[in-house]
């Protein structure tokens, strides 16, 4: 169920709080300004659950074709889609007969699907434009179903064809997207075609600039899923949050189940085996099956026993199992409070980079390196920078007991001032949100990172805080603040912005990009009274590359930093999560200097290798120790 509320305005800076907006509005449609901040789905459709259902995958060597800038084969003169060009998947008559547009995907090169096209392509690795992806797969249709082309992610823009037929589009490089491939599939030989585009743009979601590589292509698995006319697209099974937490009355198991295609009063059932919970609910007339069910037996899921539940839903023909975890997570004044019990983030960030291989990460073999590098670091905690990860990182997460950071990719220069921009970004939100509200080990949706302070941006954002609330009213929402500046001996962190939040993440760099190492020992920080996760801090160092404890680029000089940031983070009273930045080196164009950076960012406390720097013996013997601050 989607509504789409329309608002007469000529000045989005003038917008009121999404809360009241949608109490007054909800429903009502009138001329002007239109956005999808009440989305209860997002604007196509997005299966919950794929890697719980059967798949036909189609990762593996896909034919490829580049599009020089300015792309005339995606695009027309007029900027829209063409679809009588590439993705026609037509084939050049060598004897006689018309030219196609000088195209074959058939002699083509091929690359590997999933996988980004910077790092398996020498000559794309600083490319930014639209590749062409073709493949062709052999299908049996079966009567009374539906199947979806599910894109795991793909980065930035694709329109995807199946047999000529453009069967959808979708905009954002991190979230998963579902195309109806039903009406355009046939018996026997099948080709789909995608186009993704990664040029950048201002508008976009993130913008022009970021400090991260722009990894083009088709980044995630790609499947088909075939599933009944009636079929669960959505479900929330969750722990059900009362006023304050009991041990003894978290019991209770609520959500729903959304049965698209179901007439209003369809049967669904949750079974939860376990636990002792088997329910019924029937639908109502838009498709949600809404359902409260008290658990026998109950243990919720921590750091130091990560339990996971079978939970089986189904309704007519269709059925899904899930594994998911029960958990209470709130504030209460300056704590975080899991399960009623304080809690302390030793954490860490981390960007989608594969260690070693190097690439876009989504291979199990990629993220079980990450999760040893978090075992290594004794990690409770990490936040996933600066966009949402290939699912298997929180579903690893929730089985190894490790709490989670997620955010949606507005970084710095977004251009808040536009509502169409904000209708990216609730779009984006609610895709995120629906993939992983079902991992017990997200405790934080983070909205923003590092954007610049001005009244149009925090009325964007603390709208945006208030949309996820009321998608997920089950956890936390933060941002990561920059600012102020730290030449003063008292530190004051008055972002208005931070009214609107949960949790406060505080960037700073003291030591790099402002003054030295040791001046951190002396600063006085008055930040907001609310839970403080000093969310990004560090500096570059290349492994292997010694010197003084104040010689730039060494290893002595990052731990040193480092050691000088613990001792100043001790005194900060409401510090409740440390996450240094970052895991480990990760590239990016913007990193230019030779024989330092060579194309990567070094803050990290392991290497693009895995080799520890020493600044990780700083976090590991602080962590292990629980040195760094306290919960209460």
């Amino acid at each position: 169920m989607s509504y789409r509320v329309c608002v007469f305005s000529n000045d989005f800076q003038e917008l009121p709080n999404v809360q009241t907006m949608r109490t007054v509005l909800l429903g009502v449609v009138t001329l002007g300004f239109c956005c999808q901040a009440f989305a209860a789905s997002p604007p196509h459709t997005l299966l919950v659950g794929v890697d719980k259902r059967p798949t036909r995958s189609l990762n593996g060597e896909w034919h490829y074709l580049v599009e020089q800038p300015p792309s005339r084969e995606l695009y027309d003169s007029h900027g829209q889609i063409r679809d009588n060009g590439y993705a026609q998947n037509t084939h050049p008559n060598i004897s006689s007969g018309p030219h196609n547009s000088e195209y074959d995907f058939a002699t083509a090169p091929t690359m590997h699907i999933p996988g980004d096209w910077n790092t398996q392509e020498p000559t794309l690795f600083r490319f930014e434009g639209v590749v062409w992806f073709e493949r062709e797969f052999d299908f049996q249709p079966k009567a009374a179903t539906h199947t979806f082309l599910h894109v795991g992610a793909a980065n930035y823009k694709s329109v995807v064809w199946v047999n000529g037929k453009r069967i959808c589009e979708h905009e954002g490089g991190f979230t998963p997207f579902d195309c109806d491939a039903t009406a355009a599939l046939h018996a026997g030989s099948n080709a789909v075609v995608v186009a993704v585009d990664s040029t950048r743009h201002q508008d976009d979601i993130p913008s022009v600039s970021y400090d991260w590589t722009n990894y083009g292509g088709i980044t995630r698995d790609v499947s088909l899923v075939t599933v009944p006319t009636q079929f669960i697209d959505d479900y929330d099974v969750h722990l059900k949050r009362q006023d304050t937490f009991s041990a003894q009355a978290a019991k209770i198991i609520m959500g729903y189940v959304h049965v698209q295609g179901a007439a209003a009063g369809t049967a669904v059932s949750i079974r939860i085996p376990d636990a002792g919970v088997n329910t019924n609910a029937a639908t109502d007339a838009e498709g949600n099956a809404h359902f409260e069910a008290t658990a026998n037996r109950l243990t919720l899921w921590s750091p130091e026993q990560p339990r996971l539940y079978q939970v089986e839903v189904s309704s007519g023909a269709d059925a899904l199992t899930d594994d998911i975890g029960f958990r209470d997570i709130r504030v209460d004044g300056t704590r975080i409070l899991l399960n009623g019990k304080a809690v302390f983030l030793q954490g860490v960030n981390a960007h989608a980079e594969a260690p070693v291989r190097g690439g876009r990460a989504n291979t199990d073999a990629d993220v079980a390196n990450i999760f040893s590098m978090l075992k290594d670091l004794h990690a409770n905690f990490v936040r996933l920078c600066h966009y949402p990860h290939d699912e298997r990182m929180l579903r690893t997460a929730d089985r190894a007991g490790v709490m989670v950071w997620s955010e949606i990719p507005l970084w710095q220069n977004i251009s808040f001032d536009k509502p169409e921009v904000y209708d990216k970004a609730t779009a984006m939100l609610a895709e995120m949100i629906r993939r992983d509200r079902n991992k017990a080990s997200v405790i934080l949706w983070s909205v923003s990172n590092e954007t610049p302070r001005n009244d149009t941006r925090t009325r964007f954002l603390t709208n945006l805080a208030n949309e996820a609330r009321r998608l997920d009213s089950t956890r936390l929402v933060t941002s990561a603040l920059i600012g102020p500046k730290v030449d003063q001996q008292i530190v004051v962190q008055d972002d208005p912005l931070a009214a609107g939040l949960d949790v406060v993440g505080q960037n700073q760099y003291i030591g790099w990009y402002e003054g030295k190492p040791e001046d951190a020992d002396t600063k006085t920080w008055r930040l907001p009274q609310k839970p403080i996760i000093m969310s990004e801090f560090g500096g570059e160092a290349k492994f292997g590359n010694h010197g003084g404890p104040n010689d730039r680029w060494t290893e002595e000089q990052q731990a040193n930093l480092m050691e000088h940031q613990l001792t100043m983070i001790r005194k900060i009273p409401q510090v409740r999560g440390t996450t240094p930045w970052v895991l480990m080196d990760f590239r990016s164009t913007t990193r230019n200097i030779p024989r330092l950076q060579d194309g990567y960012n070094r803050k990290g406390l392991f290497s693009e290798k895995m080799e520890k720097k020493q600044a990780f013996g700083v976090f590991e013997k602080a962590y292990r120790e629980h040195s760094v601050g306290k919960a209460e």
